[in-house]
């Protein structure tokens, strides 16, 4: 059953279709109907319009530190006010280039199914009135919550659902709108779960407003200094466990060893960063598996060689490279590494995105034994993104790791890149902004490229 919304939009496109064809040649009838049938747009009400109008106002890792660094009521109540604002405008725009989708993949039933939950979404933040008081906010995070815990189907079903349509559009064009879609998505839920987190510090009966948190803290989601070093070895203990679960207690797994400037630290959201280590951690570990598995007589007893990850800072960035000895990666499925759309094995993805209802994309979701991240400061009331909020299998492969880690990657001005030297093995190299002073990428590389 269409939604209000997208009725509404029908009805009005339908009208101003009426008078345009009142006005206009016979001749030209052809054109206007291919047209039509080829690239029929959702016609947008009056109130998205004002919306889309409005620009993003994007943020930087700094700019969130130096915020709540010093927290007081005031800067609470401000904090409020900026995402009651920011929430629709930036779902508005969202709302915008799914109603542009040729109407074919519109109705596409995973497709339509976020369409009606940025729409309610959007319909809900837009008619929040500012924030005066804490106890409006308390009511603003209750609404924030909901909507967070709401949206955790929107991965998966954007995922079937560009599969489903890839023979509607160019992949090009699917994956331009899936990373748009995507980066928008982890734009809202930083600026949300930070807004939570510091509403959770500012309620807890520890803290004194005013008072400057240490460098060993966070504020908010902001890790003040996470040492890569740290992070990437929580990652390696959850990668063993899992590859462990995976492949049986007899089977050999290769060691990770890290070297390089093991005191590099940066600002950063420490679920991103343990979700982009860990996809390419798990992919490097099962690649030197399966290789010492097919190739080595006894590949039980012997081990496996190394995975090899080396930590490079410099002045402006700190570089993170991640090597493995698993044979590389076919010439064949290099095309297809990051894009979400296409590929030789989109049935497999789609039979295996089936099985997996709701997905934060974090290092949480692969069910191991060991607590990453936070692990000695209290949960958060609310379902934030380092939670396990997925019956995932750990063997389950949706073939998504490698583009949605880039897409973390470059929200905050870094890069991921890979060289695979067939037959041998696979480098992988993860850039990081070291200082916290870029701001959110909201604009895709396709779109940056073409400027």
């Amino acid at each position: 059953m269409p939604s209000i919304a997208l009725r509404q939009s029908r009805r009005c496109r339908l009208i101003d279709t009426r008078a345009y064809l009142t006005n206009t040649p016979r001749s030209s009838y052809t054109n206007i109907q291919f047209r039509a049938a080829t690239n029929a747009s959702w016609r947008p009400v009056s109130i998205l319009d004002d919306w889309v109008a409005k620009e993003a106002r994007p943020i930087s890792l700094r700019q969130l530190m130096v915020f709540g660094r010093s927290l007081t009521e005031s800067r609470l109540i401000s904090s409020a006010n900026y995402v009651r604002t920011e929430l629709p405008t930036r779902i508005a725009h969202r709302i915008r280039d799914m109603q542009r989708l040729p109407y074919v993949v519109t109705t596409n039933k995973h497709i339509k199914e976020v369409y009606d939950l940025y729409y309610h979404a959007f319909d809900t933040f837009r008619k929040v009135k500012e924030v005066k008081t804490l106890e409006e906010n308390d009511k603003l995070c209750e609404l924030i919550s909901h909507n967070l815990k709401s949206h955790l189907t929107v991965i998966p079903q954007l995922a079937m659902g560009i599969l489903e349509c890839g023979g509607l559009m160019s992949p090009i064009e699917l994956d331009k709108f899936m990373n748009t879609i995507l980066r928008s998505r982890i734009s809202r839920r930083v600026i949300a779960e930070q807004h939570l987190s510091l509403t959770e510090t500012y309620n807890s009966p520890n803290f004194s407003p005013g008072a400057k948190l240490s460098e060993s803290d966070f504020i908010g989601e902001v890790f003040i200094k996470c040492y890569a070093k740290d992070v990437v070895e929580r990652c390696s203990k959850a990668i063993t466990a899992l590859a462990r679960t995976t492949n049986g207690p007899d089977v050999q797994i290769p060691d990770i060893t890290v070297d390089g400037h093991l005191d590099a630290s940066f600002p950063y959201i420490l679920s991103h960063l343990e979700y982009i280590i860990g996809e390419l951690l798990r992919n490097s570990v099962q690649a030197v598996i399966d290789r010492h598995q097919k190739t080595h007589p006894d590949p039980n007893n012997v081990k496996p060689p190394p995975v090899e990850i080396t930590i490079c800072e410099n002045q402006q960035h700190v570089i993170i490279r991640i090597c493995d000895r698993g044979g590389g990666i076919p010439r064949a499925e290099l095309p297809h590494l990051w894009s979400f759309s296409k590929g030789p094995q989109s049935q497999r993805r789609l039979e295996n995105l089936a099985q997996v209802p709701k997905m934060a994309a974090t290092m949480q979701e692969l069910h191991v034994e060991e607590e990453l991240g936070r692990a000695d400061l209290k949960a958060p009331p609310y379902q934030s993104s380092l939670s396990s909020l997925t019956s995932r299998p750990p063997n389950l492969r949706l073939g998504m790791g490698l583009p949605l880690s880039r897409v973390y990657a470059e929200y905050w001005a870094g890069n991921l890149d890979l060289h695979s030297l067939e037959g041998y093995g696979t480098d992988m190299f993860l850039q990081i902004s070291r200082l916290g002073n870029k701001n959110e990428q909201l604009t895709t590389r396709a779109s940056m490229d073409a400027l």
